[in-house]
């Protein structure tokens, strides 16, 4: 785990790491053999007088052994477990989840959501009873960031963390050790993630979601432990959220601003960070639909597909109108921005393809400077207009070049996608320039529909067989030393030929990869577990087409 280290038990011996497996509570409580009867026809000495028999004593009560207790089975693993003997957990008629007074603003929605889905009762009570699952807020900075202690004992569940999402995550697991194998083991789990950015970003651009469906699916990812949501919402063929400062470019169909705020809301009852891109300077072709004054043009006239002009003062203009209206909306801590595949910066001669670029260029960095000096100052102007939100910023890393007079802010994070792409660089160089990268390699992550391009459709077996957060491009990892700068992954959904599936094909298709990255995410130890018994607990977890 990254920034800290999760405690361990004092006798190694009795610590199961990243261990699924059988939980105590299904273990039969074995009984202490009876004492053994008398035999039959035995005598009294001579010369002595048979006593009189003695009544039968009562039988002790027998006393229960257990096996000691295995890891719960749960996706992700648990990072570490305390074994214990005793009967584990098990939800009983009278049981409730409970929530101290102090903590009720807290947690009041955890502990609400969790016996709905266990069917116990809710209570707020600064103690629990027989049977009770307790949830509590520990002091600030008890422990990192996402973490949570989930102790079994005494007939009684414990769950407490430093923040709410470690206790909802500890809820989590929770759920899924009742579903897996109806009980949760005796003991104490010691958990947390070994990345802070755990998720799936969808294009809602070039197909349509609908609000159930991208709801449903933060469902999925909050039971396995996933805290961000890219919605990707302009592109090329349509752009899907409603509009009030700039209505002309909005497509039908799309999400109302309504939808967007339940899902919102829904995603930071979840503790997932819905995280809006705006792509640009490219992919705008929705937007150019309705305002053809922006379109970027060759030396020969020819429009450039996607493309804004990025030397048209208006073209700025527009955009930040655009990001200024977001903001509000999408109340998370993160931004996307985009900034890949500007059409501009794939000629063989940006210069000479694109002379009112160029000249733009120079004129504001001076006579050396080339049009990939002007992209670069269109990604900062966008960051300063996000900015001031306190949201952090993303962009794609092929919106990043080297060697141009313009460098890109210091805080703008890495998407790294790909190393194909004209101008994209290997991740080695991001991470040398001492920039945080966020991993969603299109060799193992990218779900294109209808597998254009030499798309494959990701599996879950070579994400948990194969990947890791350091596979950043193609299947080679870069070394251990720059995991710091790495600060997670998300699985990519792609809709380049948005007909190719149905959105419930989708959602069949990144089952199984979702649950694999979550594994990999959280942990980036090689599984204990094989893949076989991985995609066995999931079906358990999730059955195909349950969703």
């Amino acid at each position: 785990m990254r920034g800290h280290v999760i405690a361990t038990a004092t006798v190694a011996a009795l610590v199961t790491l990243a261990t699924p497996g059988c939980t105590a509570a299904s273990d039969q409580a074995r009984a202490p053999a009876a004492p053994a009867a008398p035999t039959p026809g035995a005598s009294t000495p001579a010369g002595t007088e048979a006593p009189a028999p003695e009544p039968p004593a009562a039988a002790p009560s027998p006393t229960p052994s257990y096996a000691l207790s295995t890891a719960p089975r749960t996706i992700p693993a648990v990072r570490e477990h305390v074994p214990a003997r005793g009967p584990g957990w098990k939800p009983a008629p009278q049981a409730r989840v409970v929530v101290a007074p102090d903590d009720k603003a807290a947690l009041a929605d955890e502990g609400k959501l969790l016996a709905g889905e266990l069917g116990l009762g809710y209570a707020e009570s600064a103690e629990p009873g027989p049977g009770d699952v307790h949830l509590s807020l520990g002091a600030k900075g008890s422990g990192p960031a996402e973490s949570y202690t989930l102790d079994v004992k005494d007939g009684r569940v414990r769950i407490a963390g430093p923040d709410e999402a470690g206790v909802f995550y500890g809820t989590r697991t929770l759920k899924q050790a009742v579903r897996s194998a109806g009980s949760a083991p005796e003991g104490t789990v010691r958990d947390g993630p070994a990345e802070p950015q755990r998720g799936l970003n969808l294009d809602i651009a070039r197909k349509h979601f609908t609000p159930d469906w991208i709801e449903d699916r933060l469902h999925e990812m909050a039971d396995l432990k996933l805290n961000q949501l890219g919605l990707h919402f302009s592109d090329d063929q349509a752009f899907r959220i409603e509009s009030d400062s700039h209505p002309e470019v909005v497509s039908t169909p799309h999400l109302t601003k309504a939808q967007v705020r339940e899902i919102t809301a829904l995603a930071a009852r979840l503790h997932i960070t819905v995280v809006p891109e705006i792509d640009s300077p490219g992919h705008l072709g929705a937007v150019l639909r309705a305002h053809p004054d922006l379109q970027l043009r060759d030396a020969q006239g020819r429009a450039v597909k996607g493309a804004v002009d990025i030397a048209n003062p208006a073209s700025a203009k527009l955009i930040d109108e655009l990001l200024r209206e977001y903001r509000t909306l999408f109340p998370g801590g993160a931004w996307h921005l985009g900034a890949d595949e500007y059409q501009a910066l794939v000629v063989r001669d940006p210069e000479a393809s694109f002379p009112q670029l160029a000249t733009a260029a120079r004129q504001r960095y001076g006579a050396n400077a080339r049009v990939q000096d002007l992209a670069t100052g269109w990604l900062n102007d966008r960051a300063d207009t996000v900015r001031p939100s306190g949201k952090a910023l993303k962009a794609w890393n092929d919106g990043f070049f080297a060697g141009g007079v313009a460098k890109a802010a210091d805080d703008i994070q890495v998407e790294y996608w790909t190393g194909k792409e004209v101008g994209a660089r290997p991740p080695l160089e991001y991470l040398r320039e001492g920039r945080k990268l966020v991993n969603l390699n299109d060799e193992y992550l990218y779900y294109v529909l209808g597998e254009p391009n030499q798309f494959t459709y990701p599996t879950g077996q070579r994400i948990y067989e194969q990947w890791t957060p350091l596979v950043l491009r193609g299947s080679t990892a870069v070394p251990a030393q720059y995991a710091d700068q790495i600060l997670g992954g998300r699985l990519a959904v792609w809709a380049d030929l948005s007909g190719a599936q149905t959105q419930d094909q989708v959602a069949a298709g990144i089952r199984l990869p979702l649950a694999a990255l979550s594994q990999k995410v959280w942990d980036a130890r090689t599984p204990t577990l094989p893949w076989s018994g991985f995609r066995s607990l999931a079906d358990r977890l999730d059955p195909p087409g349950a969703g």
